[in-house]
């Protein structure tokens, strides 16, 4: 009896120490508690599934922060009650395109490269969308060509934007768009002279070379 007594109580102590699952809304946050980004390698093969279950159970605007976190000694699960979670009209898949793309910031340019030692500006919107799993085409014109083509204000952060550079008649340079404000759209793209860099279309060159935007998915 006594034994039992003494176990029941070990149990309820054990219970009652128990550290509860935390909701983590911000990156900062994350960082503060030591809680590493995203694990790259782990987004394709997850991506589809959590959309899924958001849509399944009616949660539009709670999207998955990062796929696998990692704690100083411990690996957490996608299902874990501790997966970061943040609420916002900007999808996971987007987060990760631009997450994998800011990641080459500083890569030169290489014509026909799609790899770290350099990149043209397709070859760079072709791996940066393969690392996701999504091929396409490799040209900027007929990346031009597929998705939806955009009117000015439907463009969003993750469109694909064009221009006819040069003077070319045809379109010739694409970039990732990664914000938008009311007079301006910044995206990421691989420039011939200076390789991957984040560029404005506040900026001359870009503004009168502006073509189009397109949603890929």
């Amino acid at each position: 009896m006594k034994y039992s007594i003494a176990l029941f109580f070990t149990i309820l102590l054990f219970a009652s120490c128990k550290t509860p699952s935390v909701i983590i809304t911000s990156k900062a946050k994350a960082k503060e508690l030591g809680i590493y980004q995203l694990n790259s390698k782990e987004v394709a093969k997850n991506v589809k599934s959590e959309n899924k279950k958001a849509t399944e159970n009616n949660k539009e605007n709670v999207v998955v922060y990062c796929v696998a976190i990692k704690r100083k000694k411990k690996i957490v699960d996608e299902n874990d009650p501790e997966l970061i979670l943040e609420s916002e009209n900007t999808s996971y898949f987007v987060k990760q395109l631009i997450n994998v793309a800011s990641e080459n910031l500083g890569a030169n340019y290489k014509s026909g490269g799609t790899t770290k030692e350099g990149f043209d500006c397709s070859g760079f919107m072709y791996a940066t969308f393969k690392s996701l799993d999504i091929n396409l085409p490799r040209s900027s014109n007929d990346m031009a060509k597929i998705g939806k083509k955009l009117e000015p204000n439907e463009i969003q952060k993750g469109d694909l934007i064009f221009f006819k550079t040069n003077g070319k008649r045809v379109i010739n340079h694409v970039g990732l768009v990664i914000d938008v404000n009311s007079d301006e759209i910044k995206f990421i793209h691989s420039a011939t002279s200076k390789g991957v860099i984040i560029s404005s279309t506040k900026e001359e060159y870009y503004n009168k070379t502006f073509t189009q935007a397109n949603r890929i998915f």
